[in-house]
């Protein structure tokens, strides 16, 4: 009975020692986590420029969206329904709105966007993007939260939108993308002549930037619960504030 005993508690505290070193092991790589790790990540599998731009409009409107949405809504996200099996979930009420240690909210939301589709470049099809992505994050270690988010902003992916971050990541993807567009067909190819006003008006418009779905920018700011024109002009100062990284503060226009 001794011997039993020993070996039981002898098994009970290997495991506990190997539970304690993954959750070490996961704590370290979550440090190396910060918005340079994420840039790295997006220049290694993104090579266009377009899409480089993209994921910094995204960024931009997730960090303005953090602000707003972050701080009010972070004890409220709710727990992971519906989610299919082999896809990120959760049993922590809490965990889709928990920045990793050592981030802060802004940053989470901000690393979220930029990198949304940093495996579409390479791997653009409805088979591979995000699943491949989802994949290569899970092997490198980055957190569930961050996974799940970028999961869920595809619509076929079946992957519940419950959380804010997760909301606002659908609600500013095709909207930035639409933005910008907007901005390329203005006379000085500035940020600073858009307004919610042309953006809606260019919505109409089935025939321009016609791979944005217009469904999308409407369904994502009502999920989000706030006022679409409030949302477009939200994320119109948003981007205003890294013009000169998307190339649209106008200076393009003045060396044509």
């Amino acid at each position: 009975m001794d011997v039993k005993v020993k070996m039981h508690k002898a098994a009970k505290v290997g495991g506990e020692n190997q539970n304690e070193a993954e959750k070490s092991r996961r704590n370290r790589i979550e440090s190396m986590i910060d918005r340079e790790s994420a840039w790295c990540l997006l220049t290694e599998f993104t090579q266009s420029e377009s899409l480089r731009k993209h994921a910094l409009a995204v960024e931009a409107c997730m960090r303005a969206c953090a602000g707003k949405f972050g701080a009010s809504h972070q004890d409220s996200a709710g727990s992971y329904q519906g989610t299919p099996s082999g896809v990120p979930q959760s049993d922590r009420k809490d965990s889709g709105a928990s920045a990793p240690e050592g981030m802060s909210q802004e940053d989470l939301w901000g690393i979220v966007g930029l990198i949304h589709d940093f495996d579409y470049d390479k791997y653009p099809s409805l088979e591979d993007h995000p699943y491949k992505g989802n994949e290569i994050l899970k092997e490198r270690g980055w957190p569930e939260v961050i996974r799940r988010a970028i999961m869920s902003h595809a619509e076929y992916t079946s992957v519940t939108r419950d959380t804010p971050m997760e909301k606002a990541l659908f609600a500013c993807d095709e909207l930035a993308g639409f933005i910008i567009a907007v901005a390329l067909i203005k006379p000085g190819k500035s940020l600073a002549e858009v307004d919610a006003k042309s953006v809606r008006k260019r919505m109409k418009d089935k025939a321009f930037a016609r791979k944005v779905n217009r469904d999308d920018i409407v369904n994502g700011a009502a999920a989000l619960g706030v006022d679409l024109d409030e949302h477009i002009a939200f994320c119109i100062v948003a981007l205003q504030g890294i013009a000169g990284e998307l190339g649209l503060d106008g200076s393009a226009a003045k060396t044509a």
